[in-house]
């Protein structure tokens, strides 16, 4: 039954071996100062490399974008030399692994940001608590940003694509959901403008097109990827009419060629999403013809019935990826799938336990024997 799950996939210039995709995960354990990628990282990536696509944690653009403690970045050097060690290790195994570029926007605390304000859309202020070096803190209001604010933001993501290719990475993800940057340009409660920016949701969806437009001069259209999700309030961002605004952005992302789309649609014990809205994917699938990737809450089984129906090509999964290093291979004997231990500390944690240590069912079965 779940050969369907091991069928390859096309998506642009990419081959995935298989559809069980990696979902990206903020795990928080780069080296700090400088957020740089380590070895640690690089044996996790190994560990997962049987997935038919990783796509990686969500990584920092600028020092403007990344607002979470210890998540990596892709503007320096450093980082660069330190995704390469991530990079070869994935490669090195037959993997696939793409890097999901993030700018957070107004969930950013100014404490990353030597007490100035974020940016976003609007000045807004998002609710709830940042995660901070100091512990939890209350967000704080963002500013509005300039039309020369986006042109530099537009011109971040262009030098982090760049950077992307001197990783060697296969291609890139815009992150595009859960109440990030671009997510506040898209959804009606966080732009509140009345520029070009602003307003109609095909002025909403401009600064999406800009900054896929820059990625796509890097990377080509078809080693390029987009992250939404069409869903409810994510982190305070909310829409009025999610399928006319998702509906826009999907048009935007099919203009453009861009060669696949994962969007998240939490279930019943999902984050980041409601589960009151319908789910917008049917209405996606329609609008965009390239691969279109459907994540979270579930099973091996969902996901087949759910691709032969043709409603998605492949499915990513996150939590389940964190305890079985070897997700791919368990799906396809029908093994126990292992729970996740000591969480959420381990997700965040510094160090290897929760991380690198869960054992691949080969590991297991002689630690069983004895």
């Amino acid at each position: 039954m779940h050969d369907t799950l091991f069928q390859p996939l096309t998506m642009g210039a990419l081959e995935a071996k298989n559809r069980v995709f990696m979902a990206p995960l903020t795990r928080g354990r780069s080296t700090q100062p400088g957020s740089v990628p380590n070895e640690m990282m690089a044996t996790y990536y190994r560990q997962r490399a049987s997935a038919g696509l990783i796509i990686s944690e969500a990584t920092g653009i600028s020092v403007e974008g990344l607002g979470w403690p210890a998540a990596p970045g892709i503007w320096s050097e450093e980082q660069v030399e330190g995704w390469k060690q991530v990079t070869d290790a994935v490669h090195e195994e037959g993997g696939l692994i793409v890097l999901q570029l993030w700018h957070m926007g107004r969930l950013v605390h100014p404490l990353f940001l030597g007490g100035k304000p974020p940016v976003s859309a609007s000045a807004t202020t998002a609710p709830g608590h940042a995660h901070t070096f100091e512990g939890r803190k209350d967000y704080e209001q963002a500013r509005e940003a300039s039309t020369e604010d986006i042109k530099r933001i537009v011109e971040d993501y262009r030098h982090a694509a760049e950077n992307a290719k001197k990783a060697g990475f296969d291609g890139v993800q815009l992150h595009g959901a859960n109440g990030y940057l671009v997510d506040q340009f898209l959804r009606d409660s966080t732009n509140l403008r009345t520029d070009e920016y602003g307003g109609s949701p095909e002025n909403r969806t401009r600064f999406l097109r800009e900054v896929l437009t820059a990625l796509i001069d890097v990377w080509g259209a078809n080693r390029v990827g987009v992250r939404l999700s069409p869903n409810g309030e994510t982190q305070g961002c909310d829409d009025s009419n999610p399928a006319v605004t998702f509906g826009a952005a999907a048009k935007v992302i099919e203009e453009l060629g861009v060669a696949f789309l994962e969007l998240r649609e939490p279930g019943p014990d999902g984050t980041f999403g409601s589960t009151e809205v319908p789910k917008q994917s049917p209405l996606i699938r329609q609008v965009y013809s390239g691969a279109l990737i459907l994540n979270s809450d579930y099973s091996p089984e969902q996901a087949v019935s759910d691709i032969e129906a043709g409603r998605t090509d492949a499915v990513s999964w996150g939590r389940d990826f964190i305890s079985n290093p070897d997700l791919p291979r368990r799906f396809r004997f029908g093994a126990e799938i292992a729970p996740n231990v000591n969480v959420p500390h381990s997700w965040y944690g510094q160090g290897p336990e929760g991380y690198i240590d869960y054992p691949t069912l080969t590991e297991q079965e002689p630690a069983a024997a004895e």
